[in-house]
């Protein structure tokens, strides 16, 4: 866990980087133009299928302010769930920019054994994590819900699975650049990719702080993964 925190106490450290400045205004922009388009075209068809299924105007007095307030409630309660979902997916897209600025920063013999992916790979990897992370949260919301008479089970749930999720999306981001390199840096443990993932879920549950979450979350996986291989090779 040592090494965890000082892998994102280095990614904080590098947030004035004027590159990681201008990616987090470019995925912050994208996540939240995604998020808003997505949310007004889910109202609507909400609306459309609620007047569909019985609450037309013609219903009662007042059928379309229940349907407002029915779709507004679907819509938030959605977008609670998918901005994590929304939001991997963009830095999964960008990823290459957040590591190769901790790279050149940090790590410069590593910046130079690294490939540039191909705009098709960073494309099908970005909708690839936004799908393995939509489904996976699908799967549990009956489980969550159960859970709400817990208080905390639902949280924990949702926070446990999507630690899991980030924790492999996190680590490929890195590991991607550098999988075809002569001596390829080994991908991170099952623990130590939990650990990753759980420490960005918890700040993506953080009004506000969710918008720094993927990007220090890919920063920190950069230094993680490098720092232990500088380790070992300094060893042997």
């Amino acid at each position: 866990m040592a090494a965890i925190l000082s892998a994102m106490s280095r990614a904080l450290g590098q947030l004035a980087d004027p590159r990681i400045l201008r990616l987090l205004a470019k995925t912050v922009a994208v996540s939240l133009v995604l998020f808003i388009v997505l949310g007004w075209a889910g109202w609507f068809a909400l609306d459309w299928l609620l007047a569909k299924a019985g609450l037309q105007d013609a219903a009662f007095t007042g059928a379309g302010g229940v349907r407002g307030v029915v779709s507004l409630a679907i819509i938030l309660i959605a977008g609670w769930l998918l901005w994590r979902v929304i939001a991997m997916g963009v830095i999964s897209f960008y990823a290459d920019e957040a590591v190769l600025a901790v790279e050149e920063r940090y790590y410069p013999e590593a910046a130079l054994r690294a490939r540039d992916l191909p705009l098709h790979e960073q494309l099908t990897t970005s909708l690839a994590a936004m799908g393995r992370a939509l489904i996976a949260n699908l799967i549990v919301l009956p489980f969550a819900l159960a859970l709400l008479v817990t208080g905390v089970g639902t949280a924990l749930l949702f926070w446990a699975v999507n630690g899991v999720l980030l924790g492999r999306e996190l680590s490929d981001m890195v590991w991607l650049r550098h999988r075809h390199a002569e001596g390829a840096p080994a991908p991170l443990t099952t623990t130590e990719r939990f650990a990753l993932g759980g420490l960005t879920a918890a700040l993506l549950a953080i009004p506000f702080v969710n918008f720094l979450a993927p990007v220090l979350g890919a920063a920190s996986a950069a230094h993680l993964i490098h720092a232990r291989e500088k380790a070992l090779n300094v060893r042997f």
